[in-house]
């Protein structure tokens, strides 16, 4: 009991201001949502500077995974540990510092409508870090340079395409340069011409040393781009592997079927 209080009480006062070492590492970790368990008992360690894609069928869990890292889902049991630090009831500072080092990547783009480009990235800098009003814009307009959108930054969210808007949201995780950024399933919401823009980006960002852990149905992106493949159905990690193997010789059972449904649609196990 009295080492549960001092990590509890560790984990309050840790300072995550800046991350000697971006790893996320997940202890026994269970989710639920009243009786029924999303996650059940996961342990998986990612490094620093790696590109880990996670992958699986819809409701297995892979959103709600990484919705734990930063907080905007609260864990149920277990423990993860980032940069070898408890992020158990973090509050206050310490949770902010921690969403400032982690940065998140929404299906929906998630921008406010009423300001332009350049206003969505600025707002955090501003409100939450407190940089000054100059620096913030400078700092928006570099990132949107780097994202390909540097003539769109007055630009109203309604003015821009799917694409576009999914880029300033890039921009805006990036703003407070994270070690770990977290891509739930970016290209979901998007048009199918819209996609390869967004991948390219994501591609830029790969393997600069930043830590991204990429919840996708992007095949191709995971197979090129990811370092390792985690493989979840049911709430459990089923298979982690490189690319190279997951994608030519899943080991689980339940790998091998996701993998012929995804690659080849058109195949459809026949009704007894």
């Amino acid at each position: 009991m009295l080492s549960g209080l001092r990590s509890q009480s560790a984990a309050g006062s840790a300072d995550f201001s800046r991350l000697e070492n971006a790893s996320v590492e997940f202890r026994d970790v269970v989710k639920a949502f009243g009786d029924h368990r999303v996650l059940n008992g996961i342990n998986l360690t990612i490094n620093p500077g790696e590109v880990v894609a996670i992958l699986g069928p819809s409701g297995s869990g892979k959103s709600t995974l990484i919705r734990l890292i930063n907080q905007l889902e609260s864990l149920s049991g277990g423990d993860i540990l980032i940069d070898n630090k408890s992020t158990r009831q973090l509050q206050g500072r310490a949770l902010r510092q921690l969403r400032s080092r982690v940065g998140f990547v929404f299906q929906q783009f998630n921008l406010y409508a009423h300001l332009n480009a350049v206003q969505n990235i600025t707002l955090a800098l501003e409100a939450v870090h407190g940089w000054k009003k100059a620096e913030a814009s400078t700092r928006a307009l570099e990132l949107l340079h780097q994202v390909g959108l540097a003539d769109k930054a007055q630009h109203m969210p309604s003015q821009l395409s799917g694409g576009q808007q999914q880029r300033v949201a890039i921009a805006r995780a990036l703003a407070s340069s994270p070690q770990i950024i977290l891509f739930d399933e970016p290209t979901s919401a998007l048009d199918p011409e819209m996609i390869g823009e967004v991948l390219y980006v994501m591609k830029s960002l790969a393997h600069s040393g930043i830590t991204m852990i990429v919840v996708t149905h992007e095949m191709q992106f995971a197979r090129e781009i990811a370092d390792r493949v985690v493989f979840i159905d049911g709430g459990e990690i089923c298979e982690v592997a490189p690319p190279a193997e997951f994608f030519t010789r899943p080991r689980h059972p339940r790998a091998r079927r996701f993998l012929q449904k995804v690659l080849d649609p058109l195949h459809q196990e026949r009704p007894e």
